[in-house]
């Protein structure tokens, strides 16, 4: 079911969205050689926790963690771990789900750690342009598809793969809702967008193929042929016109 947002439910999602927003911006801070995924993870729960949130991930379908952190190779659902430790040339993904009063934002950044490859620089640079080219196709009464299309054409044009099992998703009141958004598809297809509708854009780009493995913790997903992938994604809100970003900017 496609649920549909007042304007009242949308502002607190966006509440929930400065948590995000500022709680990337505190872990970013932290980022340094020899700290431990864990403590970031930790630090993260306790930054959400201590405005007011909820950390959505935490215990959903079973995830140990507060937020999902990847590093390298590991495309999503990273999990904070003690014997995992930062070092130069690193980069690290921090996807954040935050409830506020009932309502969810999801938004991820990829950051790094020292001074990174150029090939690292080239993936993390066009992942969140990519985000932003697919935003772009965004408003009431265009298919769904043209933002798909839009991400694939751009991560293509610059050398980058789309990994095809995971997407975007419709969010608000639960953590996944529908539709599924994939990053790749043809302009005109899909489902109409409506005005109200809610929603997480999420390119997942990787610098080798699109292939993709799970791990053996049952959740985190990498590059099958181990090179690095990045992640940048908003929730946003449909409009007539357009979209309203409600994780900042």
């Amino acid at each position: 079911m496609i649920n549909i947002y007042s304007d009242t439910e949308i502002e607190k999602i966006k509440k929930a969205g400065v948590i995000n927003k500022q709680c990337h911006e505190y872990l970013a801070s932290l980022i340094k050689p020899g700290i431990s995924t864990k403590y970031l993870d930790d630090e993260a729960g306790n930054f959400i926790k201590s405005h007011g949130g909820i950390p959505a991930s935490k215990g959903y379908e079973g995830f140990p963690c507060n937020i999902c952190i990847s590093l390298n190779d590991e495309i999503v659902h990273g999990i904070g771990k003690d014997n995992v430790l930062l070092k130069e040339g690193d980069i690290i993904t921090f996807d954040i789900m935050t409830k506020l009063d009932g309502y969810i934002a999801d938004s991820a950044t990829t950051w790094p750690v020292g001074k990174v490859s150029k090939e690292k620089e080239h993936l993390m640079y066009h992942t969140k342009r990519a985000l932003y080219a697919g935003l772009k196709e965004l408003k009431a009464g265009v298919p769904i598809g043209n933002c798909s299309a839009r991400i694939q054409q751009y991560a293509e044009k610059h050398g980058l793969s789309v990994p095809h099992e995971i997407g975007g998703h419709g969010v608000g009141k639960d953590v996944h809702e529908d539709p599924f958004i994939p990053n790749y598809g043809r302009y005109g297809e899909g489902m109409i967008l409506k005005k109200g509708q809610v929603i997480a854009i999420e390119p997942m780009l990787t610098a080798g193929k699109r292939q993709v493995a799970i791990m053996d913790d049952d959740w985190t997903i990498v590059s099958q042929d181990g090179s690095p992938s990045a992640h940048f994604e908003h929730t946003v809100a449909i409009t007539e016109d357009g979209y309203e970003i409600l994780t900042g900017e």
